[in-house]
């Protein structure tokens, strides 16, 4: 099988992954995904579109992640891993969708205004 490339992204994270058919070895920035990611949540999320895909050891994934926390790019690499599976099988697509999968989380961190303390907080008021 030949190598499926896709893109994901979370915040300001940005998750580049190629996913070939394997053993369901998993590389994060060169590093094993339970060395990068430490807590079991986010090793949950990682894994989370191929248990919901019942495609648990059957693809080794290679991802590049840059930008962003720890949980923005877990998330980003989640949506990019369901993106390249749905590449390879279209018929998972229901299943992905249907789980919030598929969906690319677009909220981002609101710009600081001039003027202000922060995006929406403002500098103490003296009336006096």
């Amino acid at each position: 099988m030949d190598v499926t490339h896709t893109i994901g992204r979370r915040k300001t994270a940005i998750a580049r992954i190629y996913m070939t058919a394997g053993s369901g070895e998993i590389k994060v920035n060169n590093r094993d995904y339970k060395d990068y990611f430490s807590s079991l949540p986010l090793q949950y999320k990682i894994n989370q579109s191929f248990e919901i895909a019942g495609q648990k050891d059957a693809f080794d994934v290679k991802a590049n992640v840059e930008g962003g926390g720890i949980t923005g790019q877990a998330e980003a690499i989640r949506l990019a891993i369901a993106r390249a599976l749905v590449k390879t099988n279209e018929e998972l697509k229901p299943i992905l969708r249907s789980n919030g999968l598929l969906t690319r989380d677009s909220r981002m961190v609101e710009r600081k205004k001039p003027g202000q303390k922060k995006a929406r907080k403002r500098f103490q008021f003296s009336k006096r």
